[in-house]
């Protein structure tokens, strides 16, 4: 086995044609530090912000999960296609996002379940 085996491929993306001008224009407002035009846009910020190639720094974390919430997680995970950290990540925010009461009641049910 040589070392050309063991080099990841990525499937090629699909070259877009583009006119001089754009790309001329597109490079000026890369040194100007503005947004490219030719580039798609993200679908939402929300997902931007949960995402590893955000300008957010991630730290590791090591915390402890029963079974079962690991198993819904694989689950979760195969399902959607989502990395089981990014889902957490989600969780956490839509989590965070509800009222204190809303909160309580579902630590109270989540603890009367385990």
């Amino acid at each position: 086995m040589s070392l050309t085996d063991l080099k990841r491929k990525r499937p090629k993306q699909p070259i877009k044609s583009v006119s001089v001008e754009d790309f001329i224009e597109d490079a000026n407002n890369y040194a100007f530090g503005k947004k490219s035009l030719l580039t798609a846009p993200t679908t939402s910020a929300f997902i931007k912000g949960l995402d590893k190639k955000s300008t957010k720094i991630y730290r590791h974390a090591t915390f402890t999960l029963t079974e079962n919430s690991i198993s819904q997680l694989n689950t979760l995970s195969k399902s959607t296609g989502i990395a089981k950290s990014r889902l957490l990540r989600i969780l956490i925010n839509e989590f965070s996002q509800l009222t204190p009461i809303q909160q309580e009641i579902i630590a109270n049910k989540r603890h009367s379940e385990t």
